[in-house]
Formats: structure tokens, sequence, C-alpha cells
């Protein structure tokens, strides 16, 4: 059972189309039943089933669907799952027994079927993931979420047939095609063209063979038969290629690559770097005819326009969709259910990010836990999101006039709950932080920075968007002196210090330490400002608790990693902090945690990042690039900056470096 291309081809096009008049998409089509065994079409008398078949969640929309033949591999148990890596199911070889031909008929009517699933760590001291039971009907579309280490990426492995160490049933529909994004994807071809290739090749292979045919009729020598042979098989080709669009198949791959800013298809993937090859996959991805898509964190490395170049791919894709993400605009906008994981349960939830969040308040609260860190860090979000966009913008930028306010309350020993970071402040800041006059920087014979001029707020929190490319990093480098301008001024306040976390983060740490050791160096107290902290006091404000402190930092998640570095680097105590893509990994808990950090921090920051929630929530100023070397410095967060740049711009006056047009002139 596959799709037919015009249905991905149609989703490219769209996506492509549309990304500049972009609108949010709201939930219209989700639909939620809790199921008894007798709905998976076994008696209720037949108690082996009755065990096996608990109450199970199904997600999405029931629709009327042709199932070709063919099975997906796996099936319960250890060795079961999906088959992995975006493969097609194969026919089974083996004869079933009546009881799997039950199963089968009875969850034929699903993308995807888990049942009992259960998944322990490897020393079985825990369930990561504990009798999961869910069931996805085609079309659906779920956001993942939860804390780093609740299994998030570990599901989508068992899904993808890559993570065969379960017990439990984890089945796609019999023939279905599944293709799966990962963390730290490998490319095993040798240039980038070779790999976004090798997702059309059958199309390609079609109009190929037509153009072979077509050669055959231009023979004079032909004779009859094979000219009536050759015009009937390009009457067929035809027909599929009309019926997949598949004459626009070159401009197709062309823009998809352009929007997800895939390197330049003579590339070579060994000298790719991580977030290159996470954009060659996923362009990859996109472009082949897979029924069902499963990413791990799609929107790591994408800049702002790809993202919504993504969100609008996936809100047009026909198939199921199963997508971890902390981009909270990403999941208002895309997803219809959200699926929290949490102590090993999967809690899902009918709607999108804010409805989930609405719905996780009045959880919290009938639980009795309003007030832990996390459940104040909850209502404070939904506060943010129920007022409207002007008193968003005039929350973050109240701090402006509240530095002495803000260092007076700046006291470690008020915060006592665990996930709350805190953010110890440096010294006083004098009148200047940073003054930027007339500043111009070229990159191997590139113009990235061409008479930029900005004064940084005492108290300011500066978002710094753009282009991948643009000179982003380049301008933290030139601040914390690793790069010259060719010409300008940056002058640096005499009480100013910098502290930085860069997108190397993760290379920094150790793995044969535990969490406590790289974290605190081994100390029972940490200074903090002007007070001492228990260090184990001071790890569980990133969320690391417990036994959780003795942990190898090699066996943690990316975003356990990301958060080590972050409690590692930030306990230094500076006034100005530069963060560079803070966001990536970082589960939506964290990133909560570390918005009302850094809402409260008696100092000023700089953060680049692509999440525009992120930046909505914190941001003062936006430092945005605007193509051309051009840039901006604009008082307001990046909702109240896209207002104005189209006020100042037009829908079309932005210009990504050598990015090509979306839609045809």
């Amino acid at each position: 059972m596959t799709y037919p291309k015009a249905t991905v081809m149609a989703a490219l096009i769209l996506a492509c189309s549309a990304v500049q008049g972009f609108q949010p998409i709201a939930p219209n089509n989700a639909r939620m039943t809790v199921s008894t065994p007798s709905a998976f079409g076994l008696t209720p008398n037949d108690d082996h089933y009755r065990r096996q078949l608990p109450l199970t969640i199904l997600f999405g929309k029931k629709a009327a669907r042709k199932n070709k033949g063919g099975g997906g591999k796996g099936g319960g148990g250890k060795g079961g799952g999906g088959k992995g890596g975006g493969g097609k199911g194969q026919p089974r070889q083996e004869k079933q027994s009546v009881q799997d031909q039950r199963f089968d008929a009875a969850t034929r009517q699903f993308m995807f079927t888990m049942v009992g699933l259960t998944k322990m760590l490897p020393d079985k001291s825990k369930n990561i993931l504990k009798n999961i039971n869910l069931s996805f009907y085609p079309g659906a579309k779920i956001g993942v979420v939860g804390l780093n280490g609740s299994g998030k990426s570990t599901l989508l492995k068992i899904m993808a047939g890559i993570d065969k160490e379960f017990d439990g049933t984890a089945r796609p529909l019999p023939g279905a095609s599944i293709g799966y994004l990962s963390q730290e994807p490998e490319l095993e071809f040798e240039t980038v063209q070779e790999c976004v290739d090798d997702a059309v090749k059958s199309s390609q292979a079609v109009l190929d063979e037509y153009n072979e045919q077509s050669l055959k009729l231009a023979d004079p020598n032909i004779d009859d038969e094979a000219m009536n042979a050759a015009m009937a098989r390009m009457e067929k080709l035809n027909d599929q290629i009309e019926a997949g669009d598949l004459w626009d198949l070159d401009r197709v791959v062309s823009r998809a690559m352009d929007a997800l800013r895939v390197p330049p298809g003579d590339a070579k993937t060994a000298v790719l770097s991580g977030g290159e090859k996470r954009r060659v996959a996923l362009c990859r991805l996109l472009l082949s005819n897979h029924d069902m898509l499963l990413l791990d964190e799609p929107t790591n490395h994408l800049d702002a326009e790809s993202i919504q170049w993504l969100e609008m791919f996936l809100a047009q894709f026909k198939g199921t969709v199963v997508c971890i993400t902390h981009d909270r605009y990403f999941l208002e906008n895309v997803a219809e259910w959200i699926l929290e994981l949490d102590r090993g349960e999967g809690i899902p939830h009918k709607g999108n990010y804010s409805s989930w969040l609405e719905a996780k308040n009045k959880r919290l609260a009938e639980e009795k836990k309003e007030s832990t860190a996390a459940a104040k860090a909850v209502a404070a979000e939904l506060e943010w999101i129920r007022s409207n966009p002007k008193a968003k913008g005039n929350k973050s930028k109240a701090r402006l006039n509240r530095y002495d306010e803000l260092l007076a309350a700046a006291a470690p020993q008020e915060l006592r709950n665990a996930g709350q970071i805190y953010i110890p402040p440096g010294p006083r800041l004098g009148d200047k932080v940073v003054d930027i006059q007339n500043l111009r920087k070229s990159f191997d014979d590139r113009l990235l920075i061409d008479d930029l001029s900005f004064e940084m707020p005492k108290a300011g929190i500066v978002g710094v968007i753009g282009p991948n490319g643009a000179g982003k990093s380049t301008l933290i480098k030139m601040l914390l002196g690793k790069e010259s301008a060719d010409s300008g001024v940056i002058d640096i306040g005499d009480s100013v210090k910098i502290v930085s976390v860069g997108q190397e983060r993760m290379d920094e740490l150790q793995a044969d330490k535990t969490v406590f050791d790289e974290i605190s160096g081994g100390l029972e107290e940490l200074e903090l400002g002007t007070a001492s902290i228990l260090s184990r006091a001071y790890l569980s404000w990133f969320g690391f608790k417990g036994g959780q402190q003795q942990a190898m930092v090699g066996n943690l998640s990316g975003g356990e990693r990301n958060r080590v570095q972050l409690a590692k680097i930030l306990k230094a105590g500076g006034n100005f902090i530069i963060l560079d893509e803070p966001s990536n990994d970082l589960d939506v808990e964290v990133l909560r945690a570390l918005e009302e950090a850094l809402l409260h921090f008696a100092g000023c920051a700089m953060v680049v990042s692509h999440d525009r929630y992120f930046l909505d929530r914190v941001a003062t100023h936006i430092l945005a690039c605007e193509g051309d070397s051009k840039w901006f410095f604009f008082p307001g967060n990046y909702q109240e900056y896209e207002e104005n740049r189209l006020q100042r711009l037009g829908q079309t006056s932005i210009k990504r470096i050598t990015y090509a047009p979306l839609i045809n002139a």
C-alpha cells in the first residue's frame, strides 16, 4: 500500500508555494476512541487476548483505504517492530498462526499498532516505556513531548524497526512504507545529489523509460509491430507520469533542496556537519513515497523559513506523521494530537500544543502539584499564551526598566524546587554593555555583515535570527574575540563578564564522568554569585535528581547532555550570556524553565535561535539578517518584528543567500 506520487509531489508544491502566506493550521480531523479488546475483532470470552489487548488509544480519523498485499516485518516481543529506515514491508514467508491472522485482520485499519509495549533500560533497572497501547489511523498528525530521557526517541526507533529489544507488540500496517529521521542520520552515498536522487529513483526510472521509448519511435527503421509496442508502452508510462506529476520532478527536487537549505549537490557527504547531514536526510525523506513519517527533532538546524516550509509540507501530507519536537509553534501549527510520555506511560491528548497545555495545567492541579516549579512554569506559559499579542511583547520588554529589581531578587536561596533553572548573576553592569558601530565582516570572499550598528540594552534579551550561513555565529565569535571585524568598532563595557554556550557544547563533555562530577567538578558546594549552594541542589534545578546525578554522561540522551552543558557553563556567573541555538535537543519542560530563568536573570543576553516561540517569550529586541548582508535591529519580540518587516519590506522583499524562488515568476 503506497500513496500515489502525486500525493507527495502535490504536498511539496503546495508547501513551496504557500510559505509566504503561511497561516497556523488548527486541528480539524482528529478523533479519539478508547476501544475494548472486541474492537480488534476479538471475542470478549477470549481470556488470552483480553490480557494481551488492554484499552488502546486510537489516534486520528478513520478513513476507507485500499490495502495492497504484503506484510510489514515484526510483531510482538523481542525481535518485533516494523521494518526500519523507511523500507517497505515485505510479504511474510512464515505461516501465520490463527491468532496472528486474527490480530492482523483486526488491526488492518490502523497505520501502526502497539499493544503492551514495554521497554527497559539495558540493566533492567527501570522501564523507559511501560505497557503502551496505541494505534494510529492513516493521516493522523501526532506531536510527541516529554522530558529528556523519557523514551521519545526510543519509541520512534521501535516504530522504525531499529530497536527490537522490547516486550509487547509493535506492528505497522502490512505493506506500509515507513520513513524515519534520526537525530544523527548517516548518509551512505558519496555526494549530496546522490542521496537526494535516491529518494526519487523509481520516479526517474519511469521518465527514463519514457524517453527510451520515444527514441525507439524516432528510429527510421522501426517496424510496425515494434512501433505499436512502443506507443502502447508510452501511453501507460504517460499515465503514470501524469498521475504522479512527474514532468515537474526536477523542479520539485530542486525546490525541496533549496527550501531546506541543503548543501550543493556536488558536496561530499563525508565532510558535512551534523546539521547539514540532517537537512540532506530530511530532504530525501520528504521526497520519498512513504505512508508514515517518524521525525526526531526535524526542526533542529533549520532556519525560520525552512521550518515554515516544513510545517506547510506536513500539513498537506496525506500520510501519518509522528514527530518529536521542542518547537512549540510547530506543534501548534501541525499537530492534531499530543502524546506526552511521562514516567513510562503514554498520555494522549486530542488537540494542538496550546490545547494540551490547558489540559496539562488542569491535570497538575488535580494531582495537587500546583506548588511545584514545573506547575508554576506551565501556569506562567499558559498565562502568556492567553494574553493578546501586544501584552505578550510588553511582558518581555518590561524587564528593560527593572535591572536593579532583578539584581536585588537574584538570591539563589529563594529557589527550592527541582527543575527550576537558576542563572547566577555576575558583577553589576555599568551603563555600557556592548556598542557596535559600522561593523563590516566578510568570510571566504562573501560579505556577511555590512554597516551594522546597535547598542545592547542593560537588561535586554536580543534574539538573533537569519538564514543558515548569514553570519550569526560569526557575529558571536567577534563578540568573544575569536574573529576580527574587517572594519567598524565593537566596544564592550569594562564591567561586562561574558558567559557563552555554543553549538559545539556536546563535544566538550567527558563521557566517562558522572553527571554530578561533570557539572560540579566533584565539589559538594558551588559558589553561585555571592552565595554557596549544595551541588546536588544545583543539579536538581536542571532536572537531575537522585540517582540521575550518578548516571554516566556517555549514556545520556542528546537533550540530557545539553542540560549538563548548560548547568556546567551557567554556574560561572556572567552578566552577559550568549546562547547559540540553546533550544536544540531540549525538551519542552526544560525550555520552559530556561525561558523563566532568562526572564528573571539579572543581566542581559544574546540568543541565536530559530525557535520562534522561544523568542516571542523572552526577546526584548530582535537582530535580524534581512539578506544582502543587511541587518536590522528592532525593539520587540519575534512576532512584532515580523509584523514590522512586512510593513517595511512586504511579503517578497526579504532574500536568503543564494535562495531560489519557491514559486515560479
